[in-house]
């Protein structure tokens, strides 16, 4: 099964929480903070929201930083998604 999202909706699938420093220290699983950084998996087309035009300004397979408790989780074939706005997107991680 795939997820179509629809008007402003951009599916993302969470990156796990590191485990380790850069230093090199073993993070225990309580002192891990939570991943704000996904993977876009699906965009959806954009369209007129609410009587705004929305452009779509992410692509698939770009990794974005969102907000904290946004969007819609969604659990499908065993992974997790988040289904959120464009406007729970707040910033695209580049390498």
């Amino acid at each position: 099964m795939t997820i179509k999202p629809l008007a402003d909706k951009v599916v993302v699938k969470k990156l796990e929480a590191e485990e380790t420093t850069k230093g090199g220290l073993i993070l225990s699983s309580g002192s891990q903070q939570k991943p704000q950084v996904a993977e876009i998996i699906a965009v959806g087309p954009g369209g007129v929201v609410d009587g705004n035009e929305i452009k779509m300004e992410v692509t698939v397979g770009q990794k974005v930083i969102i907000r904290d408790y946004a969007g819609t989780n969604v659990k499908l074939d065993g992974e997790e998604f988040i289904v959120v706005r464009q406007e729970d997107i707040v910033a695209v991680v580049e390498d």
